[in-house]
């Protein structure tokens, strides 16, 4: 979840000019690198190896 002072800390990182589009794009990022960031805290990540074995089940 995006708290206001990241919102305002994008915010006063942008140019002076910059489209509603731009910052959405740039929050995007910011929440889905402290998601995963969470998700790692978590434990809630596989390894290399896992995910070829995965990977090699759905392509067999």
């Amino acid at each position: 979840m995006l708290t206001k002072e990241i919102v305002n800390n994008q915010i006063s990182e942008m140019p002076n000019e910059f489209t509603l589009d731009e910052l959405i794009e740039r929050l995007l990022v910011v929440e889905k690198v402290n998601q995963g960031l969470k998700e790692v805290e978590e434990g809630k990540i596989i390894t290399e190896d896992e995910l070829d074995l995965r990977m090699a089940k759905w392509f067999a």
